[in-house]
């Protein structure tokens, strides 16, 4: 049975920066919860932030450019968290690697987490296109990153990884 790695804040845990629950309820989703396909995560509580914590973007780029040394994350308070996101980014990438997970739902708009769009860096509230750094590194290595607003192409993508086994 194929297992997918799942933002831990789209399963209701309150791991968010504002401590509060955003909990995802697709029928597919509590389906696969039920099924014993899901494994939550968060990365950021994985790299030792707080809950809560003072919200962060990226600065200098998206994800990917993180995870090459060439952007960093920021907290509004200023503080240099690129660290924390990298640890938890890894520690995410570790865990597809030893439980052969090949997919993973993720809180879009997530400086860690989100695969289509991120917060431009400015604090803002302004969108962008781009990725979050565990978004980045688990594509970099081949796994198939969807949005919580992606469920039923993550299914259509679920079916076609069972039926090639």
């Amino acid at each position: 049975m194929e297992k997918l790695l799942v933002s831990a804040c789209l399963m209701g845990e309150t791991v968010r920066y504002n401590g509060v629950a955003i909990a995802c309820r697709h029928p597919l989703l509590m389906a696969w919860q039920d099924e014993g396909r899901v494994v939550r995560f968060c990365p950021e509580v994985a790299g030792g932030l707080p809950v809560p914590r003072s919200p962060s973007e990226i600065v200098g780029g998206g994800g990917e450019k993180v995870v090459a040394g060439g952007g960093r994350v920021l907290s509004r308070d200023g503080r240099d968290v690129s660290e924390a996101f990298l640890s938890g980014s890894r520690k995410a990438l570790e865990i597809v690697r030893r439980t052969g997970i090949r997919m993973a739902i993720m809180k879009d708009g997530s400086p860690s987490c989100g695969c289509t769009r991120i917060y431009d860096g400015s604090f803002s509230g302004v969108k962008i296109s781009g990725q979050g750094v565990t978004a980045a590194l688990l594509i970099s290595a081949g796994v198939r990153v969807f949005t919580e607003n992606q469920i039923g192409e993550a299914a259509a993508c679920l079916a076609r990884l069972e039926a090639r086994g």
